[in-house]
Order: structure tokens, then sequence, then C-alpha cells
């Protein structure tokens, strides 16, 4: 007989548990972020949030993609924060983290689902690996993907490879969302601090196509 997971290792009971903390303020609050209207929102604050992630962080990934099936703003947040969490273990199995994410691509769909986990979860595994598939990211139609494909470069960048890094920032310096080209500009930052001249000859180039936000955070690495 299969023994049965705490709760806390299970879907349902990360459900369970959300819903037991949730409170009509917070639910306005966090709709007014909300960038699609059709996301369901539970009304918790993201401090419980992530406790609750922290508790289940050796969930299975099998119920890891069960959260990710959820309309629920919170329940996937709870996902994306335990993904994030197992990549930093010095045992993650980085292959099994990125195959989940890239295969549920299509339910890490705000902002702060890519920033919570997307430089562990994917930039991580392809530190050693063609990045093929970010540039493939970088060119979909859809934003959430393009935010996602300059976001995994963080931790790229952080590693001291460039080259790739900037050349997604080619792709993206003229990208017409807003919500990617903020995280354009902080890869640029990362770039500056690591490499200096090369944000300069970046900027030289193709700072008249970036949006002012995210110049301006390029700059910051030269100021």
């Amino acid at each position: 007989m299969t023994e049965a997971l705490p709760r806390a290792l299970t879907a349902e009971g990360v459900r369970a548990e959300l819903e037991a903390a949730a409170s009509v303020d917070e639910r306005v609050k966090i709709q007014g972020r909300m960038t699609d209207d059709r996301t369901e929102v539970i009304g918790v604050r993201m401090g419980t949030v992530f406790d609750i992630a922290k508790k289940s962080a050796r969930m299975p990934l099998s119920e890891v993609d069960r959260l990710l099936d959820s309309d629920a703003y919170e329940v996937r947040m709870v996902a994306v924060s335990i993904l994030d969490a197992q990549a930093r273990a010095k045992d993650a199995d980085r292959a099994a983290l990125y195959d989940l994410w890239m295969r549920r691509l299509d339910r890490i769909d705000t902002w702060d689902y890519i920033d919570r986990a997307a430089p562990r979860v994917i930039g991580w595994y392809l530190l050693d690996k063609p990045r093929d598939v970010l540039f493939d990211l970088a060119r979909s139609d859809d934003r959430w993907h393009r935010r996602t494909a300059v976001t995994a470069a963080f931790w790229i960048i952080r590693s001291g490879d460039l080259d790739d890094p900037l050349a997604l920032c080619e792709i993206l310096a003229d990208d017409p969302e807003h919500l990617v080209q903020t995280n354009v500009g902080v890869a640029l930052r990362e770039i500056g601090r690591v490499d200096r001249g090369r944000l300069e000859e970046f900027l030289a180039r193709r700072g008249g196509d970036l949006s002012a936000h995210a110049r301006r955070t390029a700059r910051t690495a030269l100021a």
C-alpha cells in the first residue's frame, strides 16, 4: 500500500490552507494588480502564500503540476514558489523542474510568477546547455514567454556568461510590451555590473530602442 502524503504536500491541502487564510480586503487589493481580469483571486497576503509554499517545499512534482492546473492566482504562486525552493537545493533535479515549467508554460502567466522562479528553474538548468529555447521564447508572440526568456537570463548573467543574455536583449530591445521592457532593463543593468564596457556599447547602438524605463534601469550600472 502506498503511504498517503501529508496534507501540506498535496494540492488539496494547499488550496484548503489558502482558503482558510483568505480575506475580502486582501482579495480586493490583489485584484487591483492583476494583469488579466479573468484570474481568480482567493485573497491571501503574499507573506502567508510564501509561508504555505515553504511548508510545502518538498511537494512531489506531480502535486505541483496539479497546483498549476488551478485558475487561482495564489495557488499557482505556491506552485512556482515550490519550484524555486526545490531549484535551490543541492540535490535539485533540475531537469525535472525545467521540464515541468516548460510543459506548463501556459500556466506561468503573470510577471511575478516569472520573476519568482524563472532565473533558477530555467536559467540555472541552462547554464551548461544550449539556450535555443530562450531565443524561441524571446521571439514568441506571447509577452509572458518573452519576459521568461530575459528573466531566465538573469542567472546566466550571474555566472559571468554575457553573450546569450546580450543577444536576447538585442531581440527584445524594441519590444512594445512594458512588462518585457522592465526586465530587459534589469538584465542590462546586471550585464553592466559584470562588464561596463559591453553595456556602454549596447546602449550606444540600441539605447534609443529601449523604453525610457528600461534605459534608466540599465544606466544605473554606469552611475
